[in-house]
């Protein structure tokens, strides 16, 4: 009898290992169909939402949307899909989406104080396309930058500085800051800071500037404002008495698309007639040194 029992000892351990194998065999080959059907939803769903990006932006295109609402609605389109996407491959590896709704709920609060900031944004982002204060191709200063609004996107603004740089602004920070939109207007008023030396004839001084603006046609010569009133087409006068200059402010008016330009040239034609005039002088700082000579 001791005999038999010690034979079929090993079989029973057998037995065991076979049917544990067994299970993780099914339970591998189950994980692996899971992963594979979740890798099949994964790349049929992106390229789903890749078309579906695509159609959108066709159908907004063809509509009378502004730009930066276009811009808005595809960013905000484009990540609900990434979310659906995400969901599905989550379903195809079997995880309950239900229950992981129920704990996404449940921390809700916490998300929404880690992701305040993006939030806000998003806040922002809204009211900037409700009211308005700029619109894509306008060109703005914000923030210390300042370029041509590209693209208005859920979380940010894009802007490009004239230099090429593209600039991405929260979307928060530009719907709580000061924002100057310098394309609400057709015409803009250029300023230059002329200064001269003291003892130099400051009406003579005004004669030269005034035929350096008298020689660009660019400057309007009977601005009107955005009410319809007549503005003064030049100003030119002394504004400030510095330590080694006087300093004259002048104000002109030019169409928007000309004011770069504009304002460069006008710079090198006032250096130019200052330098070339003889009883004009470009002061430089100086410093009056008093010695007494104790004996």
């Amino acid at each position: 009898m001791h005999l038999i029992s010690l034979v079929e000892l090993p079989a029973v351990s057998v037995t065991r290992l076979d049917r544990l194998l067994d299970k993780l065999l099914d339970g591998s080959i189950l994980i692996g169909q899971r992963i594979l059907v979740a890798l099949i939803v994964f790349i049929v769903g992106r390229y789903v939402v890749k078309l579906l990006n695509r159609l959108f932006r066709h159908m907004l295109e063809r509509g009378t949307i502004d730009p930066g609402v276009q811009s808005f609605l595809r960013s905000l389109v484009n990540i609900i899909l990434l979310i659906l996407l995400v969901l599905s491959v989550v379903g195809a590896l079997g995880i309950n989406t239900t229950s992981l709704a129920a704990l996404l709920a449940s921390a809700g609060v916490a998300i929404g104080m880690a992701l305040s900031g993006n939030l806000q944004n998003v806040a922002g982002g809204i009211v900037i396309l409700l009211f308005k204060p700029y619109k894509v191709g306008d060109y703005i200063e914000a923030q210390g930058n300042e370029g041509t609004v590209k693209e208005i996107l859920l979380f940010h603004t894009i802007i490009q500085t004239v230099d090429l740089r593209t600039i991405y602004i929260p979307n928060g920070q530009m719907s709580t800051t000061v924002v100057i939109n310098q394309s609400r207007s057709e015409i803009r008023r250029a300023q230059w800071i002329v200064s001269i030396e003291y003892g130099n004839d400051v009406a003579h001084a005004k004669e030269v500037i005034q035929k350096c603006l008298d020689a660009e046609p660019r400057l309007l010569r009977e601005p009107i404002s955005e009410e319809g009133e007549p503005l003064d087409p030049f100003f030119i006068e002394v504004t400030n008495l510095n330590a080694s200059s006087v300093d004259l402010t002048v104000c002109a008016y030019v169409k928007r698309v000309d004011f770069l330009d504009v304002r460069f040239k006008m710079n090198e034609a006032i250096y130019a007639a200052i330098d070339a005039d003889p009883t004009l002088n470009i002061p430089f700082p100086t410093n009056t040194i008093h010695i007494v000579n104790k004996k």
